[in-house]
């Protein structure tokens, strides 16, 4: 099964792409990472850039489930509402196709990647580095980081509420 993590931005949408094997383990294989950077000035350009890509995206991988990082605050309104645009620019992608969108929190990303829930993103990019065995060197976007650490926690929640059935 293959996940799909979003980390939403107008200026810079980070992704990765998660393999859940079939296997007693249900093992977690990284599949691939990269950032979107629209290159429109305008906004709803911005937006349009971050749709079709998105779009494009799922095609590629086809996940069966997007994870998607919640909004949780912003330095003022007007980046809240922004960033709730590029939120909504991805979930619609996925809708269109038929895909499950699941959101969580950056404090439920960062504990269900290190533990603690107030960590740091060089201490998420680190564990993230080393869960998905990332070759060292590898240059990993913070943004795309980021959407491998949501992914990582969708795994993680698929993975606790299939134990609890």
């Amino acid at each position: 099964m293959i996940i799909c993590g979003i980390d939403p931005g107008t200026r810079t949408t980070g992704y990765g792409v998660l393999e859940i094997r079939e296997n007693p383990r249900g093992s977690l294989a990284y599949v691939a990472h990269g950032t979107i950077r629209p290159r429109a000035e305008s906004l709803s350009k911005r937006l349009r850039e971050i749709f079709v890509d998105m779009t494009e995206l799922f095609r590629r991988y086809h996940p069966a489930e997007v994870a998607v990082e919640a909004t949780f605050h912003a330095l003022n309104v007007q980046s809240a509402f922004k960033l709730g645009q590029a939120r909504g620019a991805v979930i619609l992608a996925a809708s269109l196709l038929d895909i499950p969108v699941f959101e969580y929190t950056p404090t439920e990303v960062k504990k269900a990647a290190c533990g603690y829930g107030r960590a740091g993103k060089e201490q998420v990019g680190a564990v993230i580095a080393a869960v998905l065995r990332i070759p060292k060197g590898s240059a990993v976007p913070q943004d795309a980081s980021d959407a491998l650490a949501v992914g990582l926690c969708h795994c993680s929640s698929r993975r606790m509420k299939e134990l609890a059935r």
